[in-house]
């Protein structure tokens, strides 16, 4: 709701204020233009960015569409599925958690959180630690190196499409100048001709610069840093489990753990101490 709202309003402004101006909309509509733009943007990403990097922008800006991934909601089921898990541990042992990690989606503390097992990332991530928790010996500073490890490559890899449509979107206002220059030149052929027929090339010239700084720092730019957030959104759900199992490591309480792994969170997603603590309540 945010990204299309943010997107009426540039859009709405634009228009508005062109009009206002005595400006007419259809002087505006320059398709061979927009395809110089677009068209010229695209193929040189294409050719600068790997496969992996082009399939993931594409689902990233699909997926702004979709508004905000995590909610509030999202980390309480969050640290609830960590406080059953490490109350089962406390109680029956850590082997008592192999079935569970072993096949997350057979599991019934695992299918309480429908929308958590929806993520296979997360889900991941949270058994292969458990998983070295109850069949290795390392200790907590030997796993949160680890951890560490496997966030930054993750983080680093969340973040290549925005970096990406970045890249893009300061190179569409030279692509608008490209169709601008080329429209200059097609208006010299028309030099000799009444000032009317000359003026309406040299609007539609004026135009590819135009656009190319409109899609550049309207909408390209912008969704790249939606994009980035998001990317820094992932990053702290998995930071959260990683507090979480960390804390549980070093030995503290179920209870504890999951305080610990609840000021890992943004003031924003952060349950407060009583909520957490009448969620927990509900798990046991």
């Amino acid at each position: 709701m945010k990204f299309l709202l943010g997107l009426v309003i540039t859009i709405a402004s634009i228009v508005v204020g062109y009009l206002a101006s005595g400006g007419v909309l259809s002087a505006l509509w320059q398709p061979f233009e927009i395809l110089i733009i677009l068209g010229g943007a695209i193929g040189a990403f294409i050719v600068a960015f790997p496969a992996r990097v082009v399939i993931g922008t594409l689902k990233g800006v699909f997926g702004l569409f979709k508004g905000q991934k995590y909610k509030k909601e999202t980390y309480m089921d969050l640290l609830g599925l960590m406080f059953k898990l490490f109350s089962k541990a406390r109680k029956e042992g850590l082997m008592a958690l192999e079935a569970d990690i072993e096949e997350p989606h057979e599991s019934e503390i695992f299918k309480e959180v429908p929308k958590l097992m929806a993520n296979h990332h997360l889900i991941d991530f949270i058994c292969d630690y458990l998983r070295l928790m109850v069949g290795g010996n390392m200790n907590a500073f030997e796993l949160e190196s680890l951890m560490d490890l496997e966030l930054e490559t993750h983080h680093h890899e969340a973040e290549a499409p925005s970096h990406a449509l970045q890249n893009m979107a300061d190179g569409l206002p030279a692509f608008g100048i490209v169709a601008a220059v080329m429209g200059v030149v097609i208006t010299m052929g028309y030099i000799s001709e009444p000032p009317e027929v000359l003026g309406h090339h040299v609007g539609a010239a004026l135009v590819g610069t135009f656009m190319g700084i409109l899609m550049g720092y309207g909408f390209a730019g912008p969704m790249a840093a939606s994009m980035g957030e998001q990317a820094k959104e992932e990053s702290l759900i998995f930071g959260c489990a990683k507090t979480c199992i960390i804390a549980t490591l070093n030995g503290y309480t179920p209870q504890i753990a999951v305080e610990f792994g609840r000021k890992a969170l943004t003031s924003d997603l952060r349950p407060s101490f009583l909520e957490l603590e009448e969620y927990v309540k509900g798990q046991k």
